[in-house]
């Protein structure tokens, strides 16, 4: 168990920390499929629910990121 949180952190900072270049989209996509994963492990689902619940969160982080971004340049253009 410890090495396996201890994985899962690794990875967690490898994927933060590569996030300079992203767009606001793509950070929240990123943030969302791993929210979405770590609920799915944390309650104990089965792989597939797992990977289920990290594509949706990918997806609803994504479409909040484009949302935000999009917010963001039409406030800077007015």
């Amino acid at each position: 168990m410890r090495k396996k949180t201890i994985m899962l952190a690794l990875a967690a900072a490898s994927l933060l920390g590569g996030c300079e270049n992203m767009s606001t989209a793509q950070k929240g996509a990123v943030g969302g499929a791993a929210l979405g994963s770590g609920i799915g492990l944390v309650t104990g689902g089965s792989f597939g629910t797992v990977v289920g619940a990290g594509l949706i969160g990918g997806a609803v982080g994504y479409l909040g990121g484009t949302a935000l971004e999009s917010n963001s340049l039409e406030t800077t253009r007015n």
